[in-house]
């Protein structure tokens, strides 16, 4: 398998008095393009917000994401932040009036829209692909938040054209929103992306489409886990739409070998449903196999930041329902000087629920005991 990298990694932040982005236009103020604007002013870079949608351009900008006025002159960057089939035709448009020195998109395919950036001869040289591999679940400008991307990788995808003052314009971009940036070719990218983003998303939807056929006590039982699953299942079909179909071919590579697992599994579980022993063995060890192939396929996840993984324990915490509790509950931890890895909530039926601090392996009991001092019901639980 060929090396994503192109070539070296991106310098580190430039300093103060080298960076050039004074101004940028951000073309798209839906959640990226939103929080990209906010993480941007927020360093007191002078953003012009556009949009096909005026309404959306205003809210943004009364969440302090920047202006909807038109720059005087070119900007030092312009972020097209618009689904991937109209990357092309929105940088055409740009470059014909002038509108920057540089560009780049944050579409999440890259082969499709370089193909019409170069059918359309669009200058390539002032042009550079780019992804950042972050989001939500909503979508919009009010879902928008300055820090989305605090050390997450951005995807920036150079051609051969690109000259050296849009790959520096589009590095610092990613170096201003937090995140780390990563040299990818376009091809690499989506195969990448589809493993990664793509397939998932259509498993989250399809366990999602269950539940249309569920029964309200049915639905009562739904804990953690389900969430978990389903969460990424509430974002915009239409969008998706747009991204599944950039992406068709390896996306589609993905789910047919999910689909053969998915089919074993299940011949499986009809035989462990048979009267003989033997039928019975054969197929509960198939099913171990693949589970142990998941727990594997789990643990090479890297950590925060994309970092290496840290062993960690859950300490379990029972709180009420009520307002504060959490942010008590937290304020304790810090006093404890324990770092928290992550943090789930899951609520019970009642006025209650549970919380799993994820700490590092070795910290759980000292923090549960002291927790437990403090009057909070805990427990350490299983490992992650």
């Amino acid at each position: 398998m060929h090396s994503p990298i192109l070539g070296p990694a991106p310098a580190p932040p430039p300093a103060d008095d080298q960076r050039v982005l004074g101004t940028v236009a951000v073309v798209g103020t839906g959640l990226i393009g939103t929080s990209i604007a906010l993480a941007l002013t927020g360093q007191g870079v002078t953003v012009h917000l556009d949009d096909h949608d005026p309404a959306h351009a205003r809210t943004a900008a009364s969440l302090g994401a920047g202006v909807t006025e038109t720059a005087d002159g070119p900007v030092d960057l312009a972020v097209i932040a618009v689904p991937p089939a109209h990357v092309g035709r929105t940088l055409r448009a740009l470059q014909r009036r002038g509108v920057a020195r540089a560009y780049t998109d944050v579409a999440s395919v890259k082969v499709q829209p370089w193909r019409d950036v170069v059918a359309l001869g669009c200058d390539a040289g002032t042009y550079v692909g780019g992804h950042p591999m972050a989001g939500r679940e909503r979508s919009g400008p009010l879902a928008a938040q300055a820090g989305l991307f605090d050390g997450r990788a951005w995807v920036l995808s150079p051609s051969r054209r690109t000259g050296p003052y849009a790959l520096r314009a589009a590095t610092e971009l990613v170096h201003r929103c937090g995140a780390v940036p990563v040299m990818m070719t376009p091809g690499l990218h989506d195969s990448a992306v589809a493993l990664v983003s793509h397939a998932p998303h259509v498993v989250s939807a399809l366990m999602a489409a269950r539940l249309q056929y569920a029964t309200d006590g049915e639905l009562r039982l739904a804990g953690q886990g389900l969430r978990d699953v389903t969460r990424i299942a509430g974002g915009d079909p239409d969008l998706w739409v747009e991204i599944l179909t950039a992406n068709s071919a390896a996306v589609a590579d993905v789910l047919e070998d999910l689909a053969q697992d998915l089919e074993g599994v299940a011949n499986a579980l009809r035989r462990s449903s048979q009267a003989g022993q033997d039928v019975r063995r054969e197929g509960a060890e198939l099913i171990r196999h693949t589970l142990r192939r998941g727990q594997t396929g789990h643990g090479r996840l890297p950590g925060k930041h994309g970092g290496a993984r840290i062993p960690c324990e859950a300490v379990l915490v029972r709180i009420g329902d009520e307002p504060g509790e959490l942010a008590r509950l937290l304020d304790d931890t810090r006093t404890l000087g324990v770092n928290i890895e992550d943090v789930t909530i899951q609520h019970d039926a009642g006025r209650s629920g549970t919380v799993e601090l994820l700490v590092a392996a070795g910290a759980a009991e000292k923090l549960a005991c002291e927790l437990g001092r403090q009057g909070w019901p805990c427990e350490v639980g299983e490992g992650a």
